[in-house]
């Protein structure tokens, strides 16, 4: 074998992906770390509703949105309107 298989058979992905064994990341490790001693207090999986931002309506959006297209139309209507041919 030539020095250049064993470069390849070194970088090998699939080989790597098929590894038994695979480390943690460093952040992982360092996580495990911290939490083995003071474990994080458990967090609801969704956001209280009582800290959450007001809650705009949609239609407001809605309308918001149809009216600045609307705009947008309207003045590249009157822009060819105005051009010369």
């Amino acid at each position: 074998m030539s020095g250049q298989d064993d470069a390849e058979r070194e970088f090998d992905l699939r080989w790597a992906d098929d590894a038994e064994h695979k480390e943690p990341s460093a952040r992982a490790r360092m996580l495990a770390a911290r939490w083995k001693d003071n474990p994080p207090a458990p967090q609801p999986f969704r956001a209280d509703p009582d800290h959450a931002g007001p809650r705009r309506s949609s239609w407001r959006s809605t309308a918001v949105v149809l009216g600045c297209v609307a705009a947008v139309i309207l003045l590249l209507g009157y822009a060819n309107f105005r051009a010369p041919y």
